[in-house]
C-alpha cells in the first residue's frame, strides 16, 4: 500500500511539473522526464527545472544543442562535466528571458539556489567545473562574485549568454568552456567545433550507446542518448555518479534471441572486442571446463582487445582508442602521484621479500650444538639442543591482475586504469611474474581481454591504459577463468587481486532449452561469486578485493571477499592500502 501511495503522489508530481514546462513553453508536444528525484531535495528545484525546460524549448533548438552533446562524446569527450558546462550554458541564457514574462520566478529561482547549495556544495567543490556552478549560484543569490581569476573568466563567458539568440552562441560558449576547462588538449587531440560538428547520423548510429542510457534501447540508442541529453541540460541539482550506474544497471532484463541472432552474435563480439588469441580447440577446452553449473549456456571468450585483434575500424575501435588517449591524459596529469605510489608500493614490496631473504635462525633437535642446553640431557624429555639456520627465497610468486570492465566502471575508468598499472609497475620493478586483464560480459559472452601476460616485461604495462567500462559483468565466471591460467602457474604462492565495484550483474540470454535462465544479479550474483572466492582460497590462493565502487556497495563487497579487501578512498593513499595486505602475503 506504501508503495502504491508513493508510486501515485511521484506520477502527480510528474503531472504537475510536466504541465508547468508546458505551460511555459507554450508546446503541448513536448516530450520530457521531469526528474522527480530533485522534486524530493526541495520543490523548488523540480519547479525551476520545468520553467527552464519550457523556456530552453522556447528560446532555443533543444535537440539541436543535445546533437552536439552527442557528437562530442563520441569523439572521446568526457558525458558529466561537458553535461554540467551544458547546463550552465543554459540556465544562463533562459533565466533571463523567462523573468521578463513571469514575474515569480526569480523567487523559485533564488530558492532552488539555496535548495542546490544546501544539498550539493560537498559535491560541487570536488571539480573545476562544479566549482564554477558554485561560483553562478553564488553570484545570483549575493550579488557577490567570490572567485578566482580563472572562475572569473569563465563566469564572464556564462554572463554573455544572458544576450544569447540563437543555438549556435550556446554551443559554441559550452564547446569553448568545455576545451578551456575540462581537456585543453581536445582542439588540437581531435579537432576544433567544425569537426565536433561534422560528425554524421551513420557514424552516431552505429555506436553502441547502451552504456550512457540509463534504460538499455534495443535499437535508436543514439535517439534515445539524442533525449537524454537534452532532458538533463534542466536539470540543475547534482546527480551522484552512483545514482547514475545504477540507473544503468538497476534492470537486470531477460532477453530472448532466435537462431539467427545467435549465429551473428562470434561475428559481433569478434567486431567489437578484437580478434580471439585461441584456437578453436583451445577455446572449446576452457569453455567446457568453466562454463558449468551457473554459468551453463555462457561462453568465454579471450581477446587483446580490439585496438590489437581489429576487424576493421569502427565506431568501437574509435572509441576504444579514444578512451586510451583520455586515461593516458589522466596518468599525465597525476604523474607524480602515479610515480610515488609506485615507488612506494615497490619499496614496501622490496622490503618484504628481502626479509624472506634473511636467514632464520631457530632451536631445533639437530643442527649445530648450543652449549648452554646441554644441561637438559638426562634431566628433561627437551631434546632441542641444536640451532639450525634455514633461508627462503622469493622467487616463487606468481600474481593476477582482474580488473571489473563494465559499464558501471565508465566513470571512473581512467582511475581504475591508473591503479592496475600502479599495481603492475610495482610487481615488474620487483621481477614477480603477473598477468593483468579484465572482464565485462555482453549477451552470454564473457570477454577477458588481456593486457599482458606473466612474463613480459615493463613495455606492456602501457596497454592498461587501453582499458574502459563497456556492458555487463559476470564476476563468479570471470574470477573461475582467471583463475584457471594462475592455478597452472609453478610457483607455490599464488595471489589474485579483484578490482571490482562489488555488483555482479548481467542480463540473461535466454537461449532455446536454456539450462540456466536465472537472472545474474544481486543476492544470486553475489554468492556465486563469494563462492569462487572461497574455492580459491580453499586451493591455496590468495584473494584480495580492491573496491573501485561507492560507498553503499561495501556490504556486497564484503560478502564476496571477507576482510580480504581493500577499500581506496583517493589515489594519493592506494599504495600504502594495497602494500600492506601484499605485504602480509609476501611475509606469511
Amino acid at each position: 500500500m506504501i508503495n502504491e501511495e508513493m508510486e501515485h503522489g511521484s506520477f502527480e508530481i510528474e503531472n504537475r511539473i510536466r504541465n508547468l514546462m508546458w505551460t511555459v513553453s507554450g508546446d503541448y508536444d513536448l516530450d520530457t522526464k521531469p526528474d522527480i528525484a530533485s522534486f524530493y531535495k526541495s520543490k523548488y528545484i523540480s519547479i525551476y527545472d520545468a520553467i527552464k525546460q519550457g523556456a530552453f524549448s522556447r528560446f532555443f533548438d533543444k535537440d539541436a544543442f543535445a546533437l552536439y552533446l552527442l557528437q562530442k562524446v563520441y569523439l572521446g569527450a568526457e558525458e558529466q562535466p561537458l553535461v554540467q558546462i551544458g547546463q550552465l550554458c543554459v540556465e544562463a541564457a533562459c533565466h533571463k528571458k523567462i523573468e521578463k514574462e513571469r514575474p515569480g520566478v526569480p523567487d523559485i529561482r533564488r530558492k532552488a539556489f539555496e535548495a542546490i547549495l544546501d544539498h550539493d556544495f560537498d559535491k560541487m567543490t570536488g571539480t573545476y567545473t562544479g566549482r564554477l556552478k558554485m561560483a553562478y549560484l553564488s553570484e545570483a543569490l549575493t550579488g557577490k562574485l567570490a572567485a578566482d581569476k580563472n572562475i572569473r573568466e569563465k563566469f564572464l563567458q556564462l554572463q554573455n549568454l544572458e544576450q544569447a539568440k540563437d543555438t549556435e552562441t550556446l554551443i559554441g560558449t559550452a564547446d569553448r568552456l568545455y576545451n578551456q576547462m575540462v581537456d585543453p588538449a581536445f582542439e588540437k587531440r581531435v579537432g576544433d567545433l567544425q569537426r565536433v560538428r561534422a560528425v554524421s547520423m551513420e557514424e552516431l548510429s552505429g555506436f553502441d550507446w547502451n552504456d550512457f542510457l540509463a534504460e538499455e534501447a534495443a535499437e535508436d540508442s543514439y535517439r534515445r542518448m539524442q533525449g537524454q541529453l537534452a532532458d538533463a541540460m534542466s536539470t540543475f541539482s547534482e546527480k551522484d555518479p552512483s545514482e547514475k550506474e545504477r540507473d544503468q544497471k538497476g534492470k537486470t532484463t531477460v532477453v530472448g534471441l532466435d537462431d539467427e541472432a545467435i549465429s551473428k552474435m562470434n561475428s559481433y563480439i569478434e567486431l567489437n572486442y578484437g580478434r580471439t588469441y585461441l584456437t578453436p580447440l583451445e577455446a572449446e577446452r576452457i569453455n567446457r571446463k568453466n562454463c558449468i553449473g551457473a554459468h551453463a549456456d555462457c561462453s568465454l571468450y579471450f581477446t587483446d582487445g580490439i585496438l590489437a585483434g581489429m576487424v576493421r575500424v569502427n565506431a568501437q575501435s574509435e572509441y576504444a582508442r579514444r578512451t586510451k588517449e583520455v586515461n593516458l591524459r589522466f596518468y599525465q596529469q597525476n604523474a607524480r602521484v602515479a610515480k610515488q605510489n609506485i615507488q612506494i608500493l615497490t619499496d614496501v614490496l622490496h622490503r618484504a621479500l628481502m626479509a624472506r631473504n634473511e636467514r632464520e635462525t631457530f632451536v631445533a633437535e639437530y643442527g649445530r650444538i648450543l652449549p648452554d642446553r646441554l644441561w637438559n640431557i638426562g634431566r628433561t624429555q627437551n631434546r632441542k639442543l641444536f640451532l639450525r639456520e634455514t633461508k627462503r627465497y622469493n622467487t616463487d610468486f606468481v600474481v593476477e591482475v582482474l580488473i571489473d570492465g563494465s559499464g558501471s566502471q565508465r566513470s571512473r575508468q581512467s582511475q581504475i586504469a591508473l591503479q592496475a598499472y600502479i599495481i603492475s609497475e610495482a610487481l615488474t620493478n620487483i621481477h614477480i611474474p603477473h598477468r593483468v586483464m579484465s572482464f565485462c560480459t555482453f549477451w552470454d559472452y564473457t570477454v577477458m581481454r588481456r593486457f599482458r601476460e606473466y612474463e613480459e616485461g615493463a613495455e606492456a604495462n602501457r596497454r592498461i591504459f587501453e582499458f574502459y567500462g563497456s556492458s555487463n559483468n559476470r564476476d563468479g565466471l570471470a574470477v573461475r577463468a582467471a583463475a584457471a591460467g594462475l592455478l597452472q602457474r609453478a610457483e607455490e604462492n599464488r595471489i589474485l587481486i579483484v578490482l571490482s565495484d562489488g555488483r555482479p550483474n548481467d542480463i540473461v540470454v535466454n537461449r532455446p532449452n536454456s539450462r540456466n535462465p536465472r537472472a545474474y544479479f544481486g543476492d544470486y550474483g553475489t554468492k556465486d561469486t563469494a563462492m569462487e572466492v572461497r574455492h580459491l582460497r580453499n586451493a591455496g590462493v590468495s584473494v584480495l578485493g580492491v573496491f573501485t565502487g561507492e560507498e553503499q556497495d561495501l556490504l556486497a563487497e564484503r560478502r564476496i571477499f571477507g576482510k580480504d579487501f581493500a577499500y581506496i578512498r583517493s589515489i594519493e593513499n592506494f599504495s600504502n592500502v594495497v602494500g600492506r595486505y601484499l605485504k602480509k602475503q609476501l611475509e606469511d
